[in-house]
C-alpha cells in the first residue's frame, strides 16, 4: 500500500495518470468536474483527458496543485493564461455553491427540523435562521464578482489585446482598482466557521445524530471547498488582473 502523506507531497504533472490523480486524494472530484471532464478515464494521463476535453493542461494542472497542496504557489506562467479561462472555472465554482452545496445543506437543515420535537425544532431553527443569512452575504459576496469583478477582468484583457483603452476602464483602473476587492471573503469564512461551531459547541443533543453529522461533514466541506476557491481567485486571478491594470496605466500615463 503506498503511503498517502508521501503521495500528498507529490506535485500532480501532464504524466500524471488521471485515475490515480482522483485515488491520491478524492477531494479533488469538485474540481476536476467544474471544468466539465467526465470520468472513464482509463489509463489516460491528465495531458490526455484535458485534451481530449480541450481544457488547458497548465491551469488545470495549477488549479488541481493549488487545492491539492495548502502551501502551493502557482508560477509565473500563470500571468500567461487568458483571464476568460480563469473566470470560466470560478463561475462554474460559484454556479456549484448556488445549485448543489447551500441547497444541499439546506434539506439536511430542513429534514433535521421535520424529525424533532417542539423544542428541538426551535433550536435547529436558530440554526436555519444562522444559515440563511450567511447563505445571503454569500449570494450578495457571489453576485458582486459575477457582475462586477469578472466582466472588469475580461475588459482589461480586452483593452490590452486591443490595445485600445477607454475613458471610463481608465477611470475604473484608478478609481476602484482590483486591490479593493482583495480579502473580502474573510468575513464568509468567520461566518462558516461559527456556523460549525454552534453545532459542535451549543447545538443542545439531537436525536437526529446522523443529519446533524451529515450537516457538519457539508459545512467542513464546504468551508474547505471555499479556502480553496479563494486561493485561485487571490493567487491567480488578482495578481493577474493588477498586472493588466499596471499595464494600462503605463499606456495611458
Amino acid at each position: 500500500m503506498s503511503d498517502n502523506t508521501n503521495n500528498k507531497s507529490l506535485l500532480f504533472t501532464p504524466q500524471t495518470r488521471m485515475a490515480d490523480l482522483i485515488h491520491t486524494n478524492y477531494n479533488l472530484i469538485p474540481e476536476i468536474s467544474r471544468f466539465n471532464i467526465s470520468y472513464g478515464f482509463g489509463n489516460k494521463t491528465v495531458k490526455e483527458v484535458c485534451a481530449l476535453h480541450e481544457v488547458n493542461t497548465s491551469f488545470f494542472l495549477s488549479v488541481i496543485n493549488s487545492s491539492h497542496h495548502q502551501h502551493y504557489l502557482p508560477d509565473e506562467t500563470l500571468q500567461d493564461f487568458n483571464i476568460s479561462l480563469i473566470v470560466d472555472y470560478l463561475k462554474n465554482t460559484h454556479t456549484e455553491y448556488l445549485e448543489k452545496r447551500v441547497p444541499e445543506i439546506e434539506r439536511l437543515i430542513e429534514a433535521m427540523e421535520k424529525q424533532l420535537n417542539q423544542e428541538g425544532a426551535r433550536n435547529v431553527k436558530l440554526l436555519s435562521d444562522f444559515f440563511k443569512s450567511y447563505k445571503n452575504e454569500l449570494i450578495k459576496h457571489l453576485s458582486i464578482e459575477d457582475k462586477d469583478v469578472f466582466p472588469y477582468a475580461i475588459a482589461l484583457e480586452k483593452s490590452i489585446q486591443c490595445q485600445n483603452c477607454y475613458a471610463a476602464l481608465q477611470d475604473r483602473v484608478k478609481e476602484r482598482p482590483v486591490s479593493g476587492f482583495e480579502h473580502k471573503h474573510q468575513a464568509l469564512e468567520v461566518t462558516l466557521s461559527d456556523l460549525k461551531n454552534l453545532i459542535i459547541r451549543h447545538l443542545p443533543p439531537v436525536v437526529c445524530r446522523d443529519l446533524c453529522q451529515k450537516l457538519l461533514m457539508a459545512l467542513f466541506s464546504l468551508e474547505e471547498d471555499f479556502v480553496k476557491h479563494t486561493r485561485i481567485e487571490d493567487l491567480v486571478l488578482l495578481p493577474r488582473m493588477h498586472q493588466l491594470e499596471q499595464k494600462i496605466l503605463k499606456q495611458n500615463a
